[in-house]
């Protein structure tokens, strides 16, 4: 069975094999795409903030630091788990907007019928992106904290996770732009491109912040 028809009996794209889940990346399916890979792009790197908290744990060197880590952990693992449900809630959010593009626009009545369809859908194909520019937001904060209460051994993974949130905060971004540029509520879509670019702003800044340290300590 072709892998782009075995999608279609998965349920949920986040209970496929790292290998199954590139392959269908690759294909013509219409999700995975660039919402679920940067999804699953910012799970990995709360995943490895928590796994520094891990390694840092239970450290005589760092038992000050005990009960803030143990908040970092389960705080990255919350939104690990998240980001993981958010590759799936992408690809259902963005069905209909797939489905929209094909609605026939020959008669007046259907142009607009077809134009308030793809209005909607254009929305919600919006919600998973937003939300992951905030979340990948939160993980990169979770990291600064970690620059200075997790295991020094493990710097290079915080560099790496903070590397992996970067990009999935950028991504998300762009998959938010994607959207509110066919948008007819210019309201609307001004006021979520206002709302990321702000994250998306911050969020770099205190992510380069990050990293240049991480290279520093190298």
């Amino acid at each position: 069975m072709d892998i782009t028809q075995e999608v279609q009996i998965e349920t949920n794209l986040s209970k496929l094999s790292l290998t199954d889940f590139v392959e269908i990346l690759s294909s013509k399916a219409p999700a995975p795409g660039g919402g679920g890979a940067a999804a699953l792009t910012a799970a990995q790197g709360c995943a490895l903030s928590a796994m520094v908290c891990n390694l840092t744990i239970g450290k005589k060197k760092y038992a000050e630091f005990e009960e803030e880590l143990k908040r970092i952990l389960d705080s990255s693992v919350s939104l690990q788990r998240r980001f993981l449900d958010m590759i799936e809630e992408d690809k259902i959010n963005f069905t209909p907007l797939a489905k929209a593009y094909g609605l026939p626009a020959n008669t007046d009545e259907e142009k607009i019928q077809k134009a308030k369809v793809m209005e909607d859908a254009l929305k919600e194909a919006c919600k998973v992106p937003v939300e992951i520019v905030e979340r990948s937001y939160e993980g990169i904060k979770l990291h600064l904290e970690l620059m200075d209460k997790g295991s020094k051994l493990a710097i290079s993974d915080v560099g790496v996770g903070v590397e992996f949130l970067r990009a999935a905060l950028i991504s998300g971004k762009m998959n938010v732009l994607i959207n509110t540029g066919m948008m007819k509520d210019e309201n609307y879509s001004l006021e979520l491109e206002n709302k990321v670019s702000e994250l998306v702003k911050e969020g770099i800044s205190i992510a380069d912040s990050i990293s240049e340290k991480v290279m520093n300590m190298l």
